[in-house]
């Protein structure tokens, strides 16, 4: 059977008033269930004046949570992610486009994870990351939706000025802006003792891969975890919002 352990923390950190960051899940509600639906897991990264990406993001987890509850039996995680994803972003996008929103529009990031079986399926849009740590080592799962990301996988710019660069955080694609988005979608096989690190810019921006696979390997519950990666991302820089969700696989089942 899927044995999964997860936590969640997040804090508003030591600059910004309001929190815009917003996390979600889904757990199955019985060992059938987790057979043919499994596990979810959501975190976005909202954008918006008058504090509207804290509408955005929390009604992109809402919609995605929501729709995968529904989702068909059986039904392919990599159909019905990027689905979820494309009915986010236009409840995202019709909320902008509300008379008492019009003027002041909203987006958010995306990054979703469903576990069923032995595999993990990851899609994503924007710049909130998956993380897979395995053997002591963090490896990002999920590229950028960034300008910078796109020069620098085109050559045109080093990774030292990518980091360096005061467009770093200028999103290519994100919730909210078009009718339609591009999304992400990868699949990757578990191993009992993987932990998957879910998380917005605030979290990882203020650590290396290797900071977040030294704390993820503590010998603590996975919402210990969770509060201390963000603990470490508001001590070390606090300018933005930071959260995590982690994700601890015990045991696999099989197909």
């Amino acid at each position: 059977m899927l044995d999964v352990v997860f936590g969640q923390a997040s804090d508003a950190g030591r600059v910004r008033p309001h929190n815009e960051d917003a996390v979600a899940y889904f757990v199955p509600r019985s060992r059938q269930e987790s057979q043919f639906r499994g596990w979810l897991f959501a975190v976005a990264d909202g954008a918006g004046g008058r504090n509207l990406g804290e509408v955005a993001s929390a009604r992109a987890v809402r919609a995605i949570a929501e729709g995968f509850a529904q989702s068909l039996e059986n039904a392919p995680p990599a159909v019905v992610l990027p689905a979820l994803i494309q009915a986010a972003n236009a409840s995202v996008r019709h909320e902008g486009l509300s008379p008492e929103r019009r003027g002041h529009p909203m987006t958010s990031t995306i990054v979703t994870c469903v576990l069923r079986h032995d595999q993990a399926v990851i899609s994503h849009v924007g710049d909130s990351r998956c993380y897979l740590v395995r053997d002591g080592k963090a490896t990002q799962l999920t590229p950028d939706h960034t300008w910078v990301n796109e020069q620098r996988t085109l050559g045109l710019i080093t990774a030292t000025a990518a980091e360096q660069s005061e467009k770093r955080r200028v999103l290519t694609r994100c919730l909210g802006r078009e009718l339609t988005v591009a999304v992400d979608t990868t699949t990757i096989a578990l191993k009992p003792g993987d932990t998957l690190v879910l998380c917005s810019d605030g979290l990882y921006d203020a650590m290396y891969p290797e900071d977040i696979a030294r704390v993820a390997a503590q010998d603590c519950d996975a919402g210990q975890i969770a509060s201390n990666l963000v603990g470490y991302a508001v001590e070390a820089d606090g300018s933005d919002n930071a959260t995590a969700q982690v994700i601890q696989i015990k045991s696999l089942q099989a197909r």
